[in-house]
């Protein structure tokens, strides 16, 4: 999505969906999930075949990487599936959610297609709203203080066991750090951000 609106942004902020794919050597059936996502959030409107930015569209682009942070996060959370997520992780045991759990959840959850809802779970943790834990694959919510704007995390899964010290004869150990993935880092089995 990111890429899309670079572009878009590059186009004086409207420009024919088509043109946008072939700038981006893509079919346009390619792009779509990512406009989509960008209009679900209400940075892009798509009308007759064109795209155009919407005011907050324009304010995003022009943001400072923490605002944009903070312009999706605030985007997110009103969206009536990141409301179902937030609300099934208040109400799981110890604010945690399993792979399974989750991929549960969206099963049963009216929800758009799928990669809008992997969308969804991906930028939920760019925006430091979620957090997954690619060793334990857990997802646990991120709170902030209402009025320091800090970011506390409410019962974060414990750090998983030190691996055990290796013999001098055997290999190192193949066991990956725990704690989520900085945003292009993906090591959880949940799919990496779109950036068309």
């Amino acid at each position: 999505m990111q890429g899309l609106l670079v572009l878009l942004n590059s186009h004086k902020g409207s420009e024919d969906v088509a043109l946008l794919a072939d700038d981006l050597d893509l079919e346009i059936d390619e792009i779509l999930p990512s406009l989509d996502f960008a209009s679900a959030l209400g940075l892009v409107k798509v009308h007759d075949g064109r795209a155009t930015f919407t005011d907050l569209g324009k304010r995003y682009v022009a943001a400072t990487i923490r605002e944009r942070k903070a312009i999706l996060r605030e985007q997110l959370l009103r969206t009536t599936l990141f409301k179902t997520l937030l609300r099934a992780l208040d109400n799981a045991p110890e604010h945690q959610l399993t792979d399974e759990q989750l991929t549960h959840l969206f099963s049963v959850t009216p929800a758009p297609a799928d990669e809008s809802v992997q969308n969804i779970v991906n930028w939920g943790r760019y925006t430091e709203l979620i957090r997954y834990d690619a060793v334990q694959h857990l997802l646990t919510p991120v709170r902030r203080a209402p009025s320091a704007g800090r970011t506390l995390t409410v019962n974060r899964p414990p750090p998983p066991a030190a691996p055990p010290e290796s013999h001098p004869t055997s290999g190192p150990s193949n066991r990956k750090a725990s704690g989520p993935s900085g945003p292009g880092e993906h090591t959880s089995p949940l799919p990496a951000m779109a950036s068309a």
